[in-house]
């Protein structure tokens, strides 16, 4: 991979771009910040054991959220009722848990998540509805279902079985051994893979890895930094590594993203563009039920109106990552670190004893923002790239010109002729 342009200038590599890797940057410059203007007011250090297990614990519900959202937009649609449907899996679960046990009822409120979401995206698909007006009404439908099912009430969770049920699938934590050592070993093992499977051992495919191990690596031993990890933490890291590999990987997400690009040259290249838009759906909606139970298991009930605007923080977080509102780009990885960006935005808030009025106000400044930053860099990319293409090649790097035709020798006694 080149790091020079044509003029001979040089040039960042493409993954640390700005267009590429701007949310990795502002999450780093906020935690900075935050961190800055703690010690400044005296209060607890922000990047200690707790306040880092807290944020990670925090980000867990929405990032579940934003990794299937953002499957949902690479496929060229979205969802808007992943807040309601998660808020319907949860009554679900626990209004029949007391009846036929906890792990059925659990099961079954997943198969309403699926179903909700086949449904969004079969009307969406095959019966050409846009997607925001298909889940906009669903998502005023299910919150009416939702209050059919609690009967308007807050729904708890019974004690005794249905309770050991909930601890069972949120009720556990780990404490991780030294942060920077795993991480470091963590970030080593990347490189090396990636290094090995281009066969590409130079910078900066595998330089930058290697540094940036080494460096986690050798600070271990004087940094001893120890979290606990949840289990809610656990599923999030899981659905986040098996998503992004799939994505990256795998024939399934070059067809995703391929469907959510060019719908027409997808369908003209053989790839059953309606049956993969309808998966991801069906997804994001299992997902979200997923989720409305790990809500209900942490406070024991659930309300009808809770996880009301779950579905724009998780699009927000999203959008911060760079995923395209028109399909076929976006990133896991990237919309995860959006969703760090607005927990980490609440919790410095709390840490630094702000008002909470400002905290909708930043937010939306800060997606803005980030939206503009991330449109202009595209913009710029497909200009150079433009320019590029029809800039000249310089001298001697193109292929030769063909010599000249030679033409035809004249005999002496033809010659004399012509003249005569």
């Amino acid at each position: 991979m080149s790091t020079e342009t044509t003029s001979g200038r040089p040039r960042l590599p493409a993954a640390l771009r700005l267009g590429n890797a701007g949310v990795v940057y502002a999450l780093v410059l906020l935690v900075a910040v935050l961190t800055f203007a703690a010690q400044a007011q005296g209060r607890v250090f922000y990047l200690g054991p707790t306040n880092v297990a807290n944020i990670l614990d925090q980000t867990t519900l929405i990032g579940l959220m934003a990794i299937t959202t953002t499957i949902v937009l690479i496929s060229g649609n979205f969802d808007l009722s992943v807040g309601a449907v998660a808020a319907l899996g949860a009554a679900v679960c626990l209004s029949l848990a007391d009846d036929i046990g906890f792990w059925p009822a659990l099961l079954a409120a997943l198969l309403v998540g699926a179903l909700i979401g086949l449904f969004n995206g079969v009307v969406v698909q095959y019966f050409g509805i846009n997607a925001f007006i298909v889940t906009l009404g669903t998502m005023t439908a299910i919150r009416g279902v939702v209050l059919i099912v609690t009967d308007g009430r807050t729904v708890t969770a019974p004690e005794g079985a249905v309770r050991d049920g909930l601890r069972a699938i949120d009720g556990g934590s780990w404490i991780t051994p030294n942060l920077y050592l795993l991480a470091g070993l963590v970030v080593l093992a990347v490189g090396v893979w990636r290094a090995v499977r281009s066969r590409q051992w130079r910078p900066p495919r595998i330089l930058v890895p290697l540094v940036a191990g080494v460096v986690l690596v050798a600070a271990s031993p004087v940094a001893i930094f120890t979290i606990r990890i949840t289990q809610r933490t656990l599923y999030l890291l899981l659905l986040a590594i098996v998503a992004a590999w799939v994505l990256r990987y795998t024939t399934i997400g070059r067809r995703l993203y391929a469907s959510g690009g060019n719908p027409e040259a997808a369908r003209l290249s053989g790839i059953a563009v309606d049956r993969y838009k309808v998966v991801a759906f069906v997804l994001n909606g299992t997902v979200a039920a997923f989720v409305g139970v790990l809500y209900a298991a942490r406070l024991g009930s659930i309300n009808p109106s809770a996880l009301s605007g779950f579905e724009l923080t998780a699009l927000a977080a999203a959008i911060l990552g760079g995923t395209s509102l028109f399909g076929g780009l976006g990133s896991v990885g990237k919309s995860l670190v959006g969703a760090l960006i607005l927990i980490t935005l609440r919790n410095g808030f709390n840490i630094l004893n702000l008002g909470a009025n400002w905290q909708g106000l930043v937010e939306g400044v800060v997606l803005i923002v980030a939206a503009g930053v991330y449109t202009i860099s595209l913009r710029r990319g497909q200009t150079r790239r433009i320019r590029e293409a029809e800039s000249p090649a310089p001298p001697g790097d193109g292929p030769e010109s063909p010599p000249p035709p030679e033409k035809p020798a004249v005999s002496a006694g033809a010659a004399d002729r012509k003249e005569s």
